[in-house]
């Protein structure tokens, strides 16, 4: 298994949980961009944005249904950002389908 982020979800690398399900897992990203900075990812190996179909929106729908959860419990109380990269040209690094979860303070219009 060369993904790192199916890695992360099997236990072979260590993660800070913040969320965990029987279909995603949220933790901690290990080089923020924001003073609260949490990667949700489906537990489904989804390559990218690209990759979702009829047959795994379920679990990309349930992810967005948790994601006000997943922020509070991360301890954002006013404001958040979520972001998603796909492809070379967005600099997509993990070719695993995540989402940031940016937060903690009043963050720049211009981020994206």
């Amino acid at each position: 298994m060369d993904c790192l982020f199916c890695r992360i979800i099997a236990g072979e690398i260590p993660s800070n949980k913040v969320y965990e399900d029987e279909s995603m897992l949220a933790f901690h990203d290990i080089n923020p961009e924001a003073p609260v900075h949490v990667l949700v990812i489906p537990k489904t190996h989804i390559p990218s944005m690209d990759g979702v179909s009829a047959e795994n929106s379920a679990c990309v729908a349930k992810i967005f249904e948790k994601i006000p959860h997943i922020a509070r419990l991360a301890g954002i109380t006013n404001g958040y950002r979520v972001i998603s990269n796909c492809g070379e040209d967005a600099a997509q690094s993990v070719q695993h389908l995540h989402f940031h979860i940016l937060g903690g303070k009043k963050l720049p219009e211009h981020i994206v």
